[in-house]
């Protein structure tokens, strides 16, 4: 079966480094030795369906490559997850093993498991036997990799995906962005599917240097606190050819070169993704040697969909369409065939489906640019019958870097209201409105913010208010702000006074 790492050994020279995290780095032929012994020892325990619970590093490169060269398929787990997430994962994949850095996060919940021998070539984990394997779930054929995000529930569906798929999305990558050799730093969690198709995989596949710092390296503090001077230290400190990162992270990055900070000059490729992009943001991000460009994907379709690269460029849009992906539009939802998942694990009526329904909006301009205006579900009715997406305002906000967070809300109501975090020290609140009036000039009547309130604390550091990714949970900052959100429609508000 072709994997990633033969492809790698085909490649690659096999004295170059080809991948490094902060306390060694190996070459392409150290690399193949660890992974073929590894692939040997699970293959040995008669290991089918592994879970991957660790912190980025070099280790988790080695148990992944391992995994495809062994054929097992590889469950990647947020070292974030909550207890109920994991046992989620459990209960819902036919998972007999567990390779883990921290084992008492799993045996304080499992009844039985045994311990095994590892390679000391990987010594920071211990691997978990599961006794008590859950063999009434069912996976499609040929899946290799299932992975979960957390999404908007505490219960997230595991995404079944081929070997074949991944090569397929990480090869068209490759080509499109044309990067020769180049050092990629990954700064997303690795069990993101994002960071180990687009990072590690299409760099591997370029025969370039994958960098992995561990997450409290880069700054992270659990899924979404993050330490900005630690971040952009690092972005110096290995000045990379690449960096993927999500829309609040751009953010950051900006925020950062206003201040002082210079990106290095190395940088030629900033991909962002996970939430939609303000144009007048990234055109910002460019002016200040930033080169950042938009993308769009989902799980579903191993990834990335479409993407802006220098060649192709349209900063009003995330981008072409990859070459073996076809997007058609129905009723402004976006449908996407080419490279379907293999179905949902354990949701038998979801599997050999060739075309993704992904339940955002949006449309093909002339040239061929995919343009998201948002996500289906998320589209608000005003009680005048406007329909608004959310996104769309919060987007034109949240080009104000004094703005770190904006959520939307007006459902069934006669206007549209914001919660706000500022970013920084930018608190006065003349400063905030300013940007509304700024915000609200370029906006229809029925879309403009008419009142909104400053939270105390950030949504990124309030548990289950925010995804992985970077999107807000709507539903949860609705119901856990209901009372403040009432508070800022009148009870008397008459449509005359509107």
């Amino acid at each position: 079966m072709t994997s990633i790492l033969s492809l790698l050994e085909k490649s690659a020279q096999p004295e170059k480094i080809i991948a490094r995290d902060s306390r060694s780095s190996v070459t392409t032929n150290a690399l193949s030795v660890r992974c073929r012994r590894l692939a040997e020892v699970l293959s040995q325990l008669r290991i089918k369906t592994l879970i991957l619970h660790g912190d980025n590093s070099l280790d988790w490169l080695v148990v992944d490559l391992a995994c495809q060269l062994a054929d097992i398929c590889l469950i990647p787990l947020p070292t974030f997850f909550s207890k109920e997430q994991l046992l989620n994962a459990l209960k819902t994949t036919p998972a007999d093993a567990i390779i883990c850095e921290q084992p008492s996060v799993f045996t304080s919940f499992l009844e039985k498991q045994i311990s095994e021998q590892l390679p000391t070539s990987i010594a920071p984990y211990t691997l978990l036997r599961l006794e008590k394997q859950n063999k009434t779930v069912s996976i499609p054929d040929r899946t290799q990799k299932i992975t979960f995000t957390s999404g908007s529930t505490g219960s997230p569906k595991g995404v079944c995906l081929s070997n074949e798929q991944l090569i397929t999305q990480a090869t068209a990558l490759t080509n499109l962005t044309n990067l020769a050799t180049p050092r990629h730093l990954c700064l997303l969690p690795l069990s993101t599917l994002l960071e180990n198709v687009a990072g590690i995989y299409t760099t591997l596949l370029a025969a370039g240097e994958v960098i992995l710092p561990n997450l409290s390296e880069i700054g992270f503090e659990g899924s979404s606190s993050l330490n900005p001077k630690q971040f952009i230290s690092v972005i110096s400190q290995y000045s990379p050819n690449s960096i993927i990162v999500t829309a609040q992270l751009l953010l950051m990055l900006i925020s950062a070169a206003q201040t002082g900070w210079k990106p290095p000059s190395s940088l030629e490729f900033v991909a962002v993704g996970g939430a939609r992009v303000s144009p007048q943001l990234l055109v910002l991000a460019h002016e200040l040697n930033i080169p950042a460009y938009e993308g769009y994907g989902l799980s579903e379709c191993a990834s990335v969909v479409s993407l802006n690269t220098p060649r192709h460029n349209n900063q009003y849009s995330c981008g072409i369409p990859l070459p073996h992906l076809d997007v058609e539009i129905e009723n402004n939802e976006i449908i996407i065939t080419g490279n379907a998942m293999l179905g949902y694990a354990g949701e038998t009526e979801s599997w050999g489906q060739s075309r993704i329904h992904t339940g955002d909006l949006g449309y093909l301009d002339e040239q061929g640019y995919l343009v998201i205006n948002g996500r289906k579900k998320n589209v608000l009715i005003s009680s005048f019958g406007r329909n608004i997406n959310p996104e769309w305002i919060e987007s034109e906000l949240l080009a104000h870097t004094a703005i770190a967070e904006c959520v939307v809300f007006g459902d069934a109501q006669p206007f549209c209201v914001a919660l706000i975090s500022a970013r920084g020290n930018s608190t006065n609140p003349d400063a905030i409105q300013k940007i509304i009036d700024q915000t609200n000039a370029h906006l229809p009547d029925y879309a403009r913010i008419l009142n909104w309130q400053l939270l105390d604390q950030p949504l990124s550091s309030q548990k289950h208010l925010i995804t992985d990714n970077g999107r807000p949970k709507r539903q949860a900052i609705s119901k856990h702000y209901t009372q403040l959100i009432d508070s800022l429609y009148p009870q008397d508000l008459k449509v005359e006074n509107l």
